[in-house]
């Protein structure tokens, strides 16, 4: 299904990533995301991963269930989740902002109309007007393009960010699905359990009666009765958190939940397939997000350095002037164009001090974006280490039920024949029920880990599945 290689090299790591700050010193007005995603994609080839991966495609990955039920949670929690659409309203205004900026390039203004009316010693005058008044900021050092560019950056990070609560969304309900479902099978193993020493508990107290059995098997049976019944109150209580969770996740109250119950779903082969594993990392949100903010920052420092540089404008009217004449008859035309070059010199200090803090912010952000392509991808690695570790896992949980419900079955027939005492039976009674809570929790963790894969491995399917929802 999948192979795990070694880590990455942290002398590879240092020396590739400083090649990346060597180019983007180079930079002249913004950042090239394309380009950086390309470096960051074979970054992220070179530190080797994962690789054999099944060729196939991830979108939708959580209908392997084949739960008409979970694939109905997940659509209604990316309809109705209130994070989702608030996220969704930010980029919406993000987007307006970016329009607002871009109106910048054009020639700003308006039209006035007045009319005054004044009377001296009997004398009326009448005056009206009508100007067309324009200040266009001619950008010849780029000052406005930066901040085009740094608001279409800060545009497509809150898209980013889009994208990162809808695989939190459809993570989230998938393993809330999978703990609510796996929390009912423990309380049938439980209740089972309690069952069965319920009946043993009769069984012993008409054996001592007779003075065929001892108080102590009795008692250790009401204990271990006592004990499963302990446990029922826990899960009933964190059934109640797994509805609670996915009902947040869709936007409801807890009591409109309700999940049936899903035969099989521990049964179901699920693979973990990724197309392309390493493009699936680097088209990550996150990256992409954190990118996005350094280039708004860059932009940002850029603006800052071209405010030191004078401001050229072109400013003008036009009018129409009339006396005595509401009506404008008797009207005269004037117009007047006019250059005009602003360079604040005295603010000097103030803005060098701008274009320094500027270009501190702007490091940052690129250290940060470093920061998150690395823990990017140790996260895959993990996800990977843990998913191989969970399998393993399940596969000896397997086993050991499986042995352990053997052993249950012959002390039952031992204790039939006297060849052993009660108690032994209780014990391997016992055994048997720890191994089967063992092999559903085993089975939960192994599924949870899968989709936590997917999880790590996002940029694909969450690329393709902000796609499919605008």
């Amino acid at each position: 299904m999948f192979s795990l290689i070694t880590s990455i090299k942290s002398k590879f790591a240092v020396s590739h990533l400083l090649f990346i700050s060597i180019l983007l010193a180079g930079c002249a007005s913004k950042v090239d995301e394309a380009k950086q995603h390309q470096l960051v994609e074979s970054f992220i080839e070179r530190a080797d991963i994962a690789f054999n991966l099944a060729s196939a495609s991830e979108l939708n990955w959580w209908r392997q269930f084949n739960s008409a039920e979970l694939n109905e949670l997940v659509q209604n929690a990316l309809t109705t989740n209130h994070d989702l659409k608030t996220s969704q309203l930010e980029l919406k205004g993000a987007l307006a902002r970016l329009g607002a900026q871009k109106a910048e390039y054009l020639p700003q203004g308006g039209f006035t109309i007045s009319a005054t009316r004044s009377g001296v010693d009997s004398v009326i005058t009448r005056e009206s007007s009508g100007t067309l008044g324009l200040d266009w900021q001619l950008d010849l050092f780029g000052r406005v393009t930066a901040l085009v560019d740094a608001a279409n950056a800060s545009a497509m990070s809150q898209a980013e960010q889009v994208r990162l609560l809808q695989i939190e969304i459809v993570a989230g309900v998938v393993k809330g699905y999978i703990n609510y479902q796996g929390n009912i099978q423990n309380q049938q193993i439980i209740s089972k359990q309690i069952k069965a020493l319920k009946q043993s508990i009769d069984v012993l107290e008409a054996r001592v009666e007779e003075g065929v059995a001892s108080e102590l098997d009795l008692n250790r049976t009401k204990a271990q009765l006592s004990q499963q019944q302990a446990l029922l109150p826990d899960v009933i209580y964190a059934q109640y958190s797994n509805l609670a969770a996915i009902a947040l996740l869709t936007g409801k109250l807890t009591k409109e939940i309700s999940l049936s119950e899903t035969q099989g779903l521990f049964d179901t082969p699920i693979e973990v397939a990724i197309a392309d594993a390493n493009n699936a990392i680097a088209l990550r949100p996150d990256i992409n997000q954190a990118l996005l903010n350094f280039s708004q920052a860059y932009s940002l420092s850029v603006s800052a350095s071209k405010a030191l540089l004078p401001n050229i404008s072109l400013s003008g009217f036009a009018g129409v002037l009339g006396l005595d004449n509401t009506r404008l008859v008797d009207t005269q035309q004037q117009w007047q164009v006019y250059p005009q070059i602003e360079w604040n010199l005295l603010s000097y200090p103030a803005l060098l001090a701008q274009r320094d803090a500027q270009s501190f912010l702007s490091e940052a952000a690129y250290s940060e974006y470093q920061q998150v392509v690395l823990e990017a991808i140790n996260e895959s690695e993990l996800s990977l280490q843990f998913l191989v570790k969970q399998s393993d896992m399940q596969k000896f949980a397997k086993a050991r039920y499986k042995y352990a419900n053997y052993a249950f079955l012959q002390a039952e027939v031992m204790y039939q024949e006297g060849q052993i005492p009660y108690l032994e039976l209780l014990d391997a009674r016992q055994d048997v029920l720890v191994a089967e809570k063992n092999n559903i929790d085993s089975a939960i963790s192994s599924l949870i880990a899968k989709v936590s894969t997917y999880q790590a491995f996002n940029g694909s399917w969450s690329q393709k599945l902000a796609t499919n929802e605008q």
